[in-house]
């Protein structure tokens, strides 16, 4: 069982595997996380490929398509048995690439790639600088295709293709890892005093991030440049008004954050990790946010073996999408006040 990329960088294969990923025998994969994706090259004008949405109960899905550098929009899967979609190509290039994207989160079930008819030619990983999103359903892009927010499920508003993370991750020319939960928080979530749910802590060492101990755990393959970690949101949140809500922990969100940070070093110790506030915690709320935030980065000040933590804030925002979230065009907002931050770190190291 390999996550992410699964080629050393200058092997030459017929795919290309990226985030959080499970990979099966005869190049099945499944696609667990937001954004985690199979790409490939071939020849010809048309081909077809096979998925199928696969979760403990039958439901449709999504996956985003690009052919040849162009985003051609997403294609729903529907529940049940593998099914075929065919591929046509609009340019005269003599080898086409055509990348796939799961467009919602590893809660909204998986996605199994289960082959293609292409005439596959090799394929080969840039070697590129690398970023790891660790999130909640802002990260996730949930809820930011708002057409129609009033139909639907949960899943057919995600579209984590134009997430803010792989979209500056798009525009610096990095790859990334998305590991992101809708509703998580770092001790406790959206509408759970970790009572009921799990929190980011209990998940993020799951390659499918649930508590699922039959699923293979995550091999930290990755070894991100930068992590990136936007948690808190959730933690803040006020629940839905009608569970039981305790007043906010600041001592239990920053100790639990101090220790989540001591996991993602013992396995990634080159990374410069880079805490964020959220566009969505506004007033007072934001005040305590913000001294939390200092308070985790003064916990590792006297830490001389890692690179020291950053604090990124993003501005207030009202969001436009559906259930309070950020649209796609929010995301592209916040892309753009990150990007030239996480390219600047990139560019110094």
């Amino acid at each position: 069982m390999v996550s992410v990329v699964s080629q050393s960088q200058n092997k030459t294969n017929t795919f290309l595997y990226n985030g959080r990923v499970d990979k099966l025998e005869n190049n099945k994969v499944i696609l667990i996380g937001t954004a985690s994706s199979v790409s490939f090259n071939f020849t010809g004008t048309e081909c077809s490929i096979s998925l199928q949405s696969v979760d403990s109960y039958e439901h449709h899905n999504y996956v985003s398509l690009v052919l040849d550098g162009k985003y051609l929009g997403k294609i729903r899967i529907e529940k049940g048995a593998v099914q075929s979609f065919p591929i046509k190509t609009t340019t005269n290039k003599k080898v086409h690439r055509l990348e796939i994207y799961k467009n919602t989160e590893a809660q909204s079930g998986n996605i199994l790639f289960a082959g293609t008819t292409a005439k596959l030619t090799s394929i080969s990983a840039k070697k590129k600088k690398k970023i790891e999103f660790i999130g909640d359903s802002i990260t996730c892009a949930a809820a930011s295709d708002s057409v129609d927010c009033d139909k639907g499920e949960y899943m057919d508003h995600h579209n984590g293709y134009f997430a803010y993370g792989p979209r500056i991750s798009r525009k610096i020319d990095v790859d990334y890892l998305v590991s992101s939960v809708s509703g998580i928080g770092m001790y406790r979530n959206w509408n759970d005093e970790n009572k009921d749910e799990a929190i980011m802590p209990d998940v993020y060492q799951n390659l499918y991030l649930t508590k699922d101990n039959s699923k293979p755990k995550y091999d930290f393959a990755f070894q991100p440049d930068i992590i990136s970690i936007a948690l808190g949101t959730n933690d803040f949140s006020g629940g839905d008004g009608k569970k039981e809500r305790l007043p906010f922990n600041a001592e239990k969100h920053v100790s639990n954050y101090i220790n989540f940070i001591k996991m993602l070093y013992k396995h990634n110790p080159k990374a410069q990790i880079v805490i964020t506030n959220s566009p969505m915690v506004g007033g007072e709320r934001a005040l305590v946010f913000e001294d939390c935030l200092k308070k985790v980065k003064n916990a590792f000040a006297e830490d001389k073996t890692h690179q020291p933590i950053l604090i990124f804030k993003f501005k207030p925002m009202t969001p436009k999408g559906c259930l309070g979230h950020p649209d796609v065009n929010d995301h592209k907002v916040l892309a753009a006040e990150y990007a030239p931050f996480l390219k600047k770190l990139l560019n110094e190291k």
